[in-house]
């Protein structure tokens, strides 16, 4: 019975590494690359024993711990600064890498009818969830393969053997976890929408419970799969067994997967969309209106997501000013502007990862037009009363408020959270000041994802390369001492860091005149262009 369910998995396996030959390697590179350079630049940045422990005394505060977990800052190490402020972040990016590859081969593979055709072969029920398990994990013991080897191959004292093979594990590991709760999940939704949804919001939630843990109640950080990573304790005492429970709690995902998969329908979830009304309104008739109902589920999740986000930052502010009260260290290497607390000095630094976190929903929604037009959906709108311009114009538009109003929860929930456990609370007008100052290179990215559309449409996704770029030189600029011109190249990059620094009207309304400029040609390409598929 058990041959059945798996007949030609292995031959599914080739034909699953056949589709993504070029997309696995990528991913692959790119994790391995960063992994690599990053204790590479820390050699020459960081290379005496002195600039280590300044560099941990900047880090010993909550607002960090919260966002690269807990470490030994008495024994800092190149080896433990790298695993601390690096291995977390990518631990995270390797579960999003797993949630993306597993959505694409299970649930999004099934609505395409692909899984129906392949089903109609004389192939096992259970064959083609298990060859896309089998595939990610060899990704994934590949990717902490060459992670391992490749640390230890650097050379540097404080990175042993052991300690790199545990950093690759970590990532691999993770990898292997996220694929388990990616299939669970692609069973219980019926879309694969649902599944990345629910998947992503399972890593946010386990990194923000993480961070809220890790700061205010140690012991309870053991409920969220990233903790584990952190208290392999990379570099330092090297315990294997959090690596080795979330290997084993995988293998139950991976268990838990394949059984409801034997057990429910083709095309089916446990838990299926609510039925719609049987005629339509007015608006759900509209392009936007269409736009905006496929995409409902999505945004809701999102919101929800950011407003936690920012309430779990906001909630670290109140540890933040008693470690700085308590800290003359601190005090000293941290002199405040005028009219600037050390703590809202951390703004800027928080209003980044805000930032660029709320402009992935904006660019997902105006990219959902490439999936559709990818679908043939777009085509039958088309044949309609409905111009190029209106269907281009209303994911525009859904876009920009998305943005707008990912920004605006998100400054909210800061700014709520920081004024409950902030002695004398936060400046309302400061904070959302802050969150509006990145809306205009938001518009940007949302510009370049028009202009894609528009004019390369077989590139969209490069826009994500540029969304992940800004991140790594924005969010770790300052650690890896880069010059100017490398954030620059980013539109975040021109954003002034308020409170720290002044109001720019010239600067955001330079970058809000460009976003207006790629918008329009855009638009023209998305008029001249073939319709393609």
């Amino acid at each position: 019975m058990a041959g059945k369910l798996m007949a030609k998995t292995a031959y599914l396996s080739k034909f699953i590494l056949r589709l993504d030959r070029i997309r696995i390697p990528i991913w692959i590179i790119a994790l391995t690359f960063f992994t690599l350079i990053v204790p590479m630049s820390f050699v020459d940045l960081y290379g005496s024993q002195q600039e280590r422990e300044a560099m941990a005394q900047t880090m010993a505060n909550p607002a960090m711990t919260a966002m690269t977990g807990p470490a030994d800052l008495a024994n800092y190490t190149l080896g433990v600064m790298t695993a601390h402020q690096m291995l977390l972040i990518t631990a995270a990016v390797v579960g999003l890498m797993s949630i993306l590859l597993v959505t694409r081969h299970t649930r999004a593979a099934e609505e395409d009818g692909r899984l129906e055709m392949i089903r109609s072969l004389p192939t096992g029920r259970l064959s083609y969830l298990n060859s896309v398990l089998i595939v990610i994990s060899g990704a994934c013991a590949g990717l902490a393969l060459l992670n391992g080897f490749g640390l230890y191959a650097l050379g540097i004292e404080s990175m042993d053997l052991e300690g790199s093979l545990l950093y690759g594990a970590a990532l691999g590991a993770t990898g292997l976890f996220f694929a388990g709760v990616t299939a669970v999940f692609g069973q219980l939704s019926d879309s694969s929408r649902g599944t990345v949804g629910y998947s992503i919001a399972f890593l946010l939630i386990a990194y923000l419970f993480r961070a809220v843990t890790d700061v205010s109640n140690e012991a309870l950080s053991w409920i969220s799969p990233l903790a584990w990573v952190t208290k392999a304790q990379v570099y330092d005492t090297n315990n294997w067994w959090p690596v080795l429970l979330m290997v084993f709690v995988s293998v139950v995902l991976y268990g838990v997967a394949n059984y409801l998969n034997v057990i429910r329908d083709l095309d089916r979830g446990f838990l299926p969309s609510k039925p719609g009304k049987r005629y339509a309104s007015r608006f759900l008739q509209s392009p936007i209106g269409l736009a905006l109902r496929l995409q409902r589920t999505g945004v809701i999740s999102w919101a929800v997501g950011m407003l936690v986000l920012g309430a779990s930052y906001g909630a670290v502010l109140g540890d933040l000013e008693s470690f700085f009260s308590s800290n003359e260290t601190m005090k000293q290497l941290l002199k405040p502007a005028e009219g600037v607390t050390l703590v809202e000095q951390f703004i800027p630094m928080l209003m980044i990862v805000i930032s660029l976190l709320a402009t992935v929903p904006p660019v997902m929604a105006v990219n959902k037009l490439r999936a559709e037009e990818k679908k043939e959906q777009i085509v039958h709108l088309l044949s309609r009363n409905v111009s190029r311009n209106k269907l281009l114009g209303s994911y525009l538009l859904i876009s920009i408020g998305n943005g707008f109003v990912m920004l605006m929860l998100a400054a909210l929930g800061l700014w709520s959270a920081g004024t409950a456990v902030v002695d004398g609370g936060l400046s309302f007008q400061m904070i959302f000041g802050a969150a509006l100052s990145y809306y205009p290179a938001m518009l940007v990215m949302i510009s370049i994802a028009v202009l894609l559309i528009g004019c390369l449409p077989n590139l969209t996704g490069f826009i994500w390369l540029y969304v992940l770029y800004s991140f790594l030189v924005l969010y770790l600029g300052g650690l890896f001492q880069f010059s100017d011109w490398v954030g620059n190249l980013s539109p975040f990059g021109h954003v002034p860091q308020i409170p720290i620094e002044d109001y720019s009207f010239m600067a955001l309304a330079g970058l809000s005149l460009f976003a207006v400029l790629l918008t329009i040609a855009g638009f023209i390409g998305f008029n001249k262009r073939d319709i393609k598929i």
